[in-house]
């Protein structure tokens, strides 16, 4: 098993920010900030699953080809090689934790196919 993060790891991105707030193998949780307005790119993992859970705000959530409304207590599954992306349309900040589980866990394992921000 492969795990490139580390409890306290974080970066900023175009949409927001996110911290790692434990990771071990196998897995990784992250806090995930989304500002106002903004949203992460439509993508898919080869190697992990996440499970969300919104934290704080309201979010629209795209998981294969449904579109889901999702608010504070609310959960996703998003199953390895599923397209999904996340995005905040309020004017409020939107946050929510992300567990990653899988055997690579790693920022490379990233497919991107639509990015507002140009990331393709």
């Amino acid at each position: 098993m492969t795990n490139a993060y580390k409890k306290g790891d974080f970066d900023t991105r175009p949409w927001g920010k996110w911290e790692v707030l434990d990771a071990g193998d196998g897995y990784c949780v992250k806090k995930i900030t989304v500002n106002p307005g903004c949203q992460l790119s439509l993508q898919s993992h080869n190697f992990r699953a996440e499970h969300w859970i919104i934290i704080r705000g309201q979010a629209v959530v795209t998981l294969g080809e449904d579109k889901l409304s999702k608010k504070q207590n609310d959960a996703i599954y998003i199953p390895e090689k599923t397209k999904h992306r996340i995005q905040n349309d309020t004017a409020e900040i939107m946050e929510f934790v992300e567990v990653q589980t899988g055997d690579n866990l790693d920022e490379n394992d990233i497919i991107r196919y639509e990015d507002i921000y140009g990331r393709v």
